[in-house]
Formats: structure tokens, C-alpha cells, sequence
């Protein structure tokens, strides 16, 4: 159920849907990857907060706590393949087992393309394509290992689909998740396990302070509901990709986005 307080958008659900559920959540501490870990501390789910903000990770765990949830920090760098087995290894130490994953760590490189470096390519290319693979590779190997399926969401976005200026690495690099979800969705079906990703359109995140503002106020009246998204109805779609009623899905890139692209990108 979807409660609107105050212009804000406010998640509510079955407090005991994802319980007995283990959840990793990379890029936990702000934006759309906080927003998806108190959704799922709030169902039940017991939630490891992934990155390298300890501080910010903390916080969310406090939030997770103080709605009755169960949560832990789990700092890691996720271009770091030992980093990354490391952190999954500890969490399944903590909680046993993992069930779900949502992998939301990304950056961004808001620039024309003249004005790009080689050093900007190679941040946007290592967190938002090399990152999330090794996620996506160690989660599957513990996943196998455990035998009784699960579920992976990665955040990809409106831009691998559409067009628009100064994110022209950014768009590559999510273009990229669109075509893993499509290879490894037939690698691990077999195993019960489902691969998917979100693609929000333009959500007010601490991401979106790189847009001018009256850009963001373009891109909110350009959508179908008139308006920019929040970081709830990007969870929202994330805790369904991860429930029993999404079973029959895999290997897609689902929209998210207001209806934004449907006019065409700008």
C-alpha cells in the first residue's frame, strides 16, 4: 500500500513478508539503496547494509533497529573481489544464509563527453559494471551453494534505454547491466535463482544534485504523473522483484520512471 504524507511517498506493507528472509543491500546509506533496506527491515527481512560509508550505513541500521528490524554494517569497496567475497562471506556468518540482493551501488560522471577523462571512465565503468558483476558473481556462487534459489536486483536506468545529454559513460555502464541480466538470467534459472534490474528514471537522490535544478523541474513535467520520482517507488518495485509474486520474472529491465520514457528521452 502506497500512503502519500506530506508530498512524500511512504511504504507500508506486510511486516512479516520477507520474514525469515536474509537481504544484502549495496550503496545502503542514501538515495534509493536506503530506502529499499528500511522496506525490507520493515518486512521482516534481516538486512546487510553494503558500502563504504560507514557512517551513513550506521544510520540506516539505527533506522532498521528502531522499527523493530534487524540489521548489520558491512563496509566494503565492491571493485574489490576480495572485498566483496569477504562481505558476503560475513554475512552469511551473521545471518546464515542469502536470499535476496539488491545491488544499487553506482556513480555517475554528469559531463559532456569532450569533457570526460579517462580516469572518470574508469570510476563510472569499475563501480557500476565491475562492481555489480562481482556482486552478482559471489552472490550466485553462495546462492548455488545454499540450493533453494533467490533473487538478485541490480539498478540500472532509464538512461540505458533512452538518450540524454553528458551521460554518455553513465549510459554505457548501464546499458551493460541490461545485457549481464539477459546472459545470467540463463545461467541460473535452473537453480531457482532470478536475475532482474530497476531502472528508475530521475529520482531525488543526492545523485540527482549533479542536474541543474531547472532540468530536474523539465524532466518532472516531461513524465506521465508530473512529477520526479522518490526514492520509495523505487523500493517498492525492488521488494516486489524480490517477493514470491514476481516468481515468474527474470531477466528483465523493468522501468520504473513515471512514465518519462514514453514521450521519448529529452
Amino acid at each position: 500500500m502506497l500512503v502519500k504524507l506530506q508530498d512524500k511517498t511512504i511504504l507500508r506493507s506486510d511486516p512479516e513478508r520477507f520474514a525469515g528472509r536474509v537481504v544484502l543491500v549495496a550503496g545502503a546509506g542514501s538515495g534509493i539503496g536506503r530506502a529499499a533496506a528500511l522496506a525490507f527491515g520493515r518486512q521482516g527481512a534481516e538486512v546487510a547494509l553494503v558500502g563504504r560509508r560507514v557512517p551513513e550505513l550506521e544510520a540506516v541500521a539505527r533506522e532498521i533497529a528502531e522499527t523493530g528490524g534487524t540489521a548489520m554494517v558491512a563496509p566494503a569497496d565492491v571493485t574489490d573481489e576480495r572485498a566483496v567475497e569477504k562481505t558476503i562471506g560475513t554475512v552469511v556468518e551473521k545471518f546464515g544464509r542469502l536470499d535476496i540482493a539488491f545491488n544499487n551501488a553506482g556513480i555517475t560522471a554528469y559531463k559532456p563527453i569532450e569533457d570526460l577523462t579517462t580516469d572518470d571512465v574508469d570510476q563510472v565503468l569499475a563501480t557500476n559494471v565491475k562492481g555489480v558483476w562481482l556482486l552478482v558473481k559471489h552472490e550466485v556462487i553462495q546462492m548455488r551453494k545454499q540450493g533453494h534459489g533467490g533473487s538478485i536486483i541490480n539498478t540500472s536506468s532509464v538512461a540505458a534505454t533512452g538518450g540524454n545529454v553528458n551521460l554518455s559513460i553513465y549510459a554505457a555502464s548501464k546499458g551493460a547491466l541490461d545485457a549481464m541480466v539477459r546472459a545470467v538470467a540463463l545461467e541460473i534459472g535452473r537453480d531457482g535463482i532470478r536475475i532482474n534490474n530497476v531502472s528508475p528514471g530521475v529520482i531525488d537522490t543526492p545523485m540527482t544534485s549533479v542536474l541543474p535544478p531547472e532540468a530536474v523541474t523539465a524532466i518532472g513535467a516531461h513524465t506521465a504523473l508530473g512529477r520526479i520520482g522518490q526514492p520509495d517507488d523505487i523500493a517498492g518495485a525492488v521488494t516486489w522483484l524480490s517477493s514470491p509474486e514476481a516468481s515468474y520474472v527474470t531477466g528483465q529491465s523493468i522501468l520504473v520512471d513515471g512514465g518519462y520514457n514514453i514521450g521519448g528521452m529529452r
